[in-house]
């Protein structure tokens, strides 16, 4: 009975911070990084217009792109790179100086948006490789019309929440995953950097292995509140890797995401200052500042010789970064180095980076559980009333658990099933989930359909099970035909175990979209697609 009462109470905490990520609050500014100049343009216009819905009202929002060597920077060398052109690009259109906000005790969120989503395929080139753009069943105001709230918009919205408890400093996080923290929203603010973890007592070898802990970026805090890293490995390397960093009082799963405070972020500015003019380099924030900073020489050597370091180049490396830690905790001795930042046990953690992640957690929108209405008040779906902005004709039966937005549809029946912006004459759909779909009749069980238009009489029937998606290519002239492929998978089919390999149904390998993909305008091909589910949608 008291952890019945336990639990009904974590989940009323966790909907009451749901009830707070609504737009209404957020950070002061918005970085968003992107692949491309033609994604940085697009969402530099789409989070201006859902402001108040995503970010905050009143935000200043700053979408960039990395032009960095085909190696990219590596996440650590690509959030000051970031923050280095947004602060430039945001003072250019005379938008607000970050520094400045920063300084004044304001807050900044940056997301980190690039790469192919090859687990997601065959979505994201559905998207034209916009992999953040991938829609949501949820429903936004773009221009006064309805339309589905973008993975990025979700996840601005969710960790906007911080912001309150993130006084003078930038927040980093990752685009394709909303978590709701079981143990509320702590505070940062003790450690010039701190990072999000799912903390719990230092388990016992057995318990490690349960609960295969040797496949996590793994954080453990010491009983004087500092944090170290250890990278994937097995219980007893990792208690040699602990065993001079103090007494472990906590340890758990690294989330990734992260925050500085302005004089840390100002000091690994001007450190690697060679780099970002150069853009010759390549670092992640794991290994190359959070472990060199927080363990010993000889741990640290071990740890990156087994990756494929030189001895030599570890050791200059944290030579390096154990003289920027001097430097920066003689100058700001009011906080500590590294720390963790819990968001507990239990937490809710809806992953949208792989496709059979993406269909569960949006059918978990038609359950009756605590995390399903958790959900569906994220997702802004009434209880009682799971049917938003929609037009169903007399014929239509929707059962009670099905979740329809904006969509018309005349006749049929929908059963256990998620759609949103669907338009159809005919539909018999159960057990699947439905986006952006115009079409004369749907038939799909067990099955994915996404941002499709389909003109034929006998419209879609497909095959149990399948993932079924149209790629819109706009004309490369003035007046020309776009180009609309069909790319299909299936629901038990990761998208990056095959993403090099034409399936015989589809006319080019997932790979292949991907690079006709990559100069498309952005906001063109959306028009383009706009404009075919606008002139199908007539014909209905």
């Amino acid at each position: 009975m008291a952890n019945e009462k336990g639990d009904a109470a974590r989940h009323e905490a966790m909907r009451a911070a749901i009830g707070e990520m609504d737009g209404s609050c957020g950070y002061d500014a918005v970085i968003v990084c992107t692949s491309n100049a033609a994604q940085e343009a697009y969402w530099q216009t789409r989070l201006e217009a859902t402001c108040g819905q995503a970010a905050k009202t009143g935000a200043t929002i700053v979408a960039v792109h990395e032009d960095w060597a085909a190696d990219g920077a590596g996440n650590g060398l690509g959030t000051l790179y970031a923050y280095v052109k947004a602060r430039a690009k945001a003072k250019a259109n005379g938008g607000k100086d970050l520094d400045e906000i920063l300084a004044k005790g304001g807050s900044v969120g940056m997301y980190h948006t690039a790469g192919k989503g090859t687990r997601l395929a065959p979505l994201p080139g559905s998207e034209n490789n916009n992999k953040p753009g991938v829609k949501l069943p949820s429903l936004v105001q773009v221009n006064g019309a309805p339309e589905n709230l973008t993975i990025l918009e979700a996840v601005i919205r969710q960790t906007g929440r911080y912001a309150a408890e993130r006084a003078g400093r930038c927040s980093v996080f990752w685009g394709d995953q909303i978590f709701v923290p079981a143990a509320g929203h702590l505070s940062s603010g003790d450690h010039h950097a701190d990072i999000l973890a799912e903390m719990g007592p230092m388990p016992t070898a057995e318990q490690w292995r349960a609960r295969g802990l040797e496949k996590y970026g793994l954080i453990a805090v010491n009983d004087t509140d500092e944090a170290t890293q250890v990278e994937k490995v097995s219980f007893e390397t990792a208690s040699e890797l602990l065993s001079s960093f103090g007494v472990v009082s906590s340890v758990g799963p690294s989330l990734g995401s992260f925050s500085l405070s302005a004089p840390m972020l100002m000091g690994l500015l001007s450190e690697f200052d060679a780099e970002i003019a150069g853009k010759e380099a390549k670092m992640d924030s794991d290994p190359h500042f959070w472990m060199p900073l927080t363990m010993k020489c000889d741990s640290y050597v071990k740890v990156m010789t087994s990756k494929g370091e030189t001895a030599e180049k570890a050791t200059a490396h944290h030579g390096r970064m154990q003289a920027f830690r001097t430097k920066l905790l003689d100058a700001h001795p009011d906080k500590g180095m590294f720390g963790a930042i819990n968001v507990g046990s239990g937490s809710y953690w809806w992953d949208y980076g792989l496709l059979a992640l993406y269909m569960k957690n949006n059918l978990l929108a038609l359950g009756d559980g605590e995390e399903s209405k958790s959900l569906r008040l994220y997702l802004g779906i009434p209880e009682g009333a799971r049917h938003v902005d929609s037009t169903l004709g007399d014929a239509v039966k929707v059962d009670e658990s099905s979740v329809v937005l904006a969509s018309k549809v005349k006749s049929g029946h929908v059963a256990s099933s998620v759609m949103s912006h669907v338009r159809a004459q005919a539909a018999d759909i159960s057990n699947s989930l439905l986006v952006n779909v115009t079409a004369k009749n749907i038939r799909a069980h067990n099955c994915v359909v996404y941002n499709v238009v389909d003109e034929s009489e006998d419209g879609l029937i497909l095959p149990d099970g399948t993932v079924f998606t149209n790629v819109f290519i706009p004309a490369s002239t003035q007046g020309g035909d776009h180009t609309k492929l069909v790319m299909t998978s299936t629901t038990t089919t990761c998208g990056g175990k095959v993403f090099k390999t034409r399936l015989a149904q589809n006319p080019h390998s997932f790979n292949d979209v991907y690079k006709l993909n990559a100069d498309i305008d952005v906001q063109r091909a959306y028009a383009t697609a706009k404009a075919a589910h606008e002139a199908a949608a007539t014909k209905i």
